[in-house]
């Protein structure tokens, strides 16, 4: 859950997916949080952390049905990224987040441990 839903905005979601699908990328999602705030607490992530960059190639993954769907590599980042702040909004644990530019960034606070 966010500790600043005023900066966080409105969680918007993903049409186009099945319930499969989006469960999918939600857990998968899920786990890449999970592994971030594992082995860099206190840092910043966004999506593009987790699957772009060196990480762009997302076939063998659930994010590749955002692919397809799309036809189109900006619009699929943009629906993951819509993905991931619905997944860290229901999370259990507290994140901070704010907007650089034109990319959404988390940071687990840990405040829960």
């Amino acid at each position: 859950m966010f500790t600043n839903p005023e900066e966080a905005g409105a969680v918007r979601s993903v049409n186009g997916l099945s319930e499969e699908e989006k469960n999918a990328i939600h857990s998968f999602l899920q786990g890449a949080v999970y592994c971030w705030c594992n082995n860099n607490r206190n840092k910043w992530f966004s999506m593009r952390d987790f699957m772009g960059g060196a990480n762009f190639y997302w076939e063998g993954t659930p994010l590749i049905a955002l692919y397809e769907m799309y036809k189109d590599e900006t619009a699929a980042g943009q629906a993951a990224g819509r993905l991931l702040k619905f997944v860290i909004n229901k999370d259990k644990r507290n994140f901070e987040t704010k907007k650089e530019e034109l990319i959404r960034k988390y940071k687990w606070i840990g405040d829960e441990i």
